[in-house]
């Protein structure tokens, strides 16, 4: 069983601080992902900061998200 993101925090330079079901809290950097596809319009504020909770992960209102897994391993 992976870990589920619980909440979200928009920070600045495109950092979201993550709370999982495992009661840790983890910064995951968005900017490696930033140069990609459809990930490039989350450089948008208004995207980036729409990010929010879908089923058990991060999701953006242009529809990107990512993996709950890769959120928890790659964060800090």
């Amino acid at each position: 069983m992976y870990p589920k993101v619980i909440n979200i925090e928009c920070l600045e330079d495109f950092l979201l601080k993550l709370k999982f079901d495992t009661n840790e809290t983890k910064i995951f950097d968005l900017k490696p992902y930033l140069n990609k596809g459809k990930f490039r319009e989350l450089k948008d504020q208004f995207i980036f900061r729409s990010a929010h909770i879908a089923i058990d992960t991060v999701e953006f209102s242009n529809g990107v998200d990512f993996d709950p897994e890769l959120l928890y391993q790659k964060g800090i």
